[in-house]
């Protein structure tokens, strides 16, 4: 099956909003056994995206489409592909309803523009929005008369705001795609995250030993994020299960517990998960991740069973004030240092009466650097009943990745902790 993505938006060609569609699409799409075939990103005009879509349509068997959906000027693939098929807009009432529950729940009055949003073209399935006012749109394109074998096309319209397209594509795509196009043999796909472990090394680890299973059609994929590497291992036809089930215990066998989860979960997610079960509670003193670590956590559902307090204290002056940390301390090592983490550790932990308290204290940069310790050092400090101790890492980042570094080395040495207990 051949699926074609488009994004509209000249945001997203000028570099103003970074095109995490294509990443997150392509990713579920994938798991679900359909692979894209060809994505483009075209501006916010009538005529761009008639022109992708046309030539979409002469070969793709599902063509999806993100943004331009809204109530404003610039808002133009409902209207523009609606022309493209001869397909009249009519107002869809319930959609209407929806749109001005909206708005009257928020006790915000509703802008004319936005009665624009209830326009539907004709035949089209209208995908529920609930956490926003464009509806999504599904067309069943049949006779697919810019195809030269008449072939039908599934065409579906999302919009462009993350926190609506994602959950609208899981709730009704998905549905809609296992109805509509099922895959046609058998698709099996695992995906596996680690943390602490390079690609590289995780490459050697397990690939002399999934050889065979490559040769005989698995699919091993790897997804390298900062710190953290997802292997990805999918098989099709008969005998897919058994490949991908060997696969997963060749690679669960070489990696233990670099592998963090086989799920769709982050690590601060297996953590405050883990300390639920545990019945473990948890604080947090920040100095370089400037709050960063305990913003993950609360992302969790279910943080506040865990999470008892976070401590941003990134002067000298807030670390004695409020964690105890020593002036003496402070001065024969420097606030980056073990002493130092582990007394912010210690003291976040004191202060609180958590089970364990997680510290970070480092140079994020572009400054600050020494030959001694030069940018990028930094020293995570972990206190629990039974002590203290801190260890030294090195990012040598810009600041925004030195920050999802450390933030990920600490907390897979929290998760470590908490699994040894």
């Amino acid at each position: 099956m051949i699926v074609e993505l488009i994004n509209t938006g000249q945001e997203l060609l000028l570099g103003r909003v970074l095109n995490t569609h294509q990443q997150w699409l392509g990713r579920q799409l994938a798991d679900l056994g359909h692979t894209v075939s060809r994505q483009v990103t075209v501006p916010d005009k009538g005529a761009d995206i008639q022109q992708a879509v046309r030539e979409s349509l002469t070969r793709a068997d599902l063509v999806i489409t993100t943004g331009g959906l809204g109530p404003t000027s610039d808002d133009l693939t409902r209207e523009f592909i609606a022309r493209l098929l001869n397909l009249p807009l009519h107002e869809h009432a319930p959609t209407l309803a929806a749109i001005e529950h909206f708005f009257a729940s928020r006790n915000r009055p509703m802008p004319v523009s936005n009665r624009v949003q209830a326009l539907v073209p004709e035949g089209a399935l209208v995908l529920e929005n609930p956490n926003g006012t464009a509806p999504g749109l599904a067309l069943h394109v049949k006779p697919n008369s810019f195809r030269a074998d008449e072939k039908p096309t599934w065409l579906v319209m999302l919009p462009g705001p993350p926190r609506e397209l994602r959950p609208m594509f899981s709730n009704a795509v998905v549905p809609l795609l296992r109805r509509e196009l099922p895959v046609e043999t058998e698709f099996i796909c695992r995906t596996l995250r680690t943390s602490g472990v390079g690609e590289s090394s995780l490459a050697e680890r397990i690939e002399k030993q999934l050889a065979p299973l490559v040769a005989a059609g698995l699919e091993l994929g790897y997804c390298a994020h900062t710190w953290q590497v997802d292997v990805r291992l999918a098989a099709r036809g008969p005998g897919a299960a058994q490949s991908v089930a060997e696969a997963e215990r060749v690679v669960r066998e070489q990696l233990g517990s670099f592998i963090f989860t086989d799920q769709e979960e982050s690590l601060e997610a297996v953590i405050v998960r883990l300390m639920t079960e545990r019945k473990l509670t948890l604080a947090l003193a920040e100095s370089c991740t400037g709050g960063g670590m305990a913003h993950r956590i609360t992302n969790v559902p279910g943080a506040s069973a865990v999470l008892l307090a976070g401590l941003v204290t990134y002067s000298n002056a807030a670390k004695q004030e409020f964690l105890g940390v020593k002036a003496e301390t402070l001065a024969a090592h420097g606030a980056v240092s073990e002493a130092v983490a582990c007394e912010m550790a210690e003291g976040a932990r004191r202060q609180t009466g958590a089970d364990l308290a997680l510290s970070v204290t480092g140079i994020a940069g572009p400054d600050g650097g020494s030959p001694e310790k030069p940018v990028g050092t930094v020293f995570i400090g972990l206190a629990d009943s039974t002590g203290v101790r801190a260890e030294k890492f090195f990012n040598p980042y810009d600041r925004e990745t030195f920050k999802t570094a450390t933030g990920n080395q600490a907390l897979e040495k929290l998760r470590r902790k908490i699994l040894a207990k």
